[in-house]
């Protein structure tokens, strides 16, 4: 079982074909088309121990780059300075300048938004358009054939996806999304990161370097 296997599957079918055209009919869209399966290539599927599920991607140019809550470099969006903050509380990391999350990726974190695409200045634009079954579909996969993967659900779409889920063989942590809407509504303090570390030493996985370099 790999990422590329299962994503050709999934483009063969007629959903996703119709997903492709209604992104064709948009204008600019965000991220560049080579990015938008990102996430996949810097985390392998048997390689996977944590799914951060976020929203949809950043709306302006340079920003989103294929991995939920990271820009490949530039300001930091709210959204991600609120995780560093939530870092700062937990670890005491320092909020630096760092905005590209590959280094979590890298040591097996998938950051899967539930949308992949998105129409430039319009957040939600192509919510509905069917990446939603297409994420799904991803977690199932990840849900059936692999085991002690932690699942982080940020904000109530991401809540969705919990009963897709078995939560006897995989630790799902739920928490407010960190935008500055709802993150002082439980977003810090939350101690997510803390929460997933102990998970995967208990189950003998090595921990997450959340330290953002």
């Amino acid at each position: 079982m790999n990422w590329d296997t299962i994503i050709k599957i999934e483009q063969e079918k007629e959903y996703y074909q119709s997903l492709m055209e209604k992104i064709a009919n948009s204008q600019t869209v965000y991220p560049n088309q080579e990015d938008w399966f990102k996430a996949f290539e810097l985390c392998p599927f048997e390689k996977t121990k944590v799914v951060i599920i976020g929203q949809d991607p950043y709306i302006n140019a340079g920003e989103a780059h294929g991995l939920a809550f990271s820009v490949l470099h530039g300001k930091t969006p709210p959204s991600l300075l609120n995780i560093k903050k939530e870092l700062n509380i937990e670890y005491g990391y320092t909020i630096n300048n760092q905005t590209n999350l590959s280094c979590w990726a890298k040591q097996g974190v998938l950051l899967l938004n539930r949308v992949l695409t998105v129409e430039a200045k319009k957040a939600n634009s192509h919510r509905h358009f069917g990446w939603e079954i297409f994420t799904k579909r991803i977690i199932e996969t990840l849900n059936v054939h692999r085991e002690h993967i932690v699942f982080i659900l940020l904000g109530n779409n991401a809540f969705e996806v919990a009963k897709w889920i078995d939560s006897s063989r995989h630790y799902v942590i739920k928490a407010v999304h960190p935008s500055p809407l709802s993150a002082y509504r439980g977003f810090f303090n939350s101690q997510i990161f803390i929460k997933t570390n102990q998970y995967l030493l208990q189950t003998n996985q090595e921990e997450i370097n959340w330290e953002i370099v």
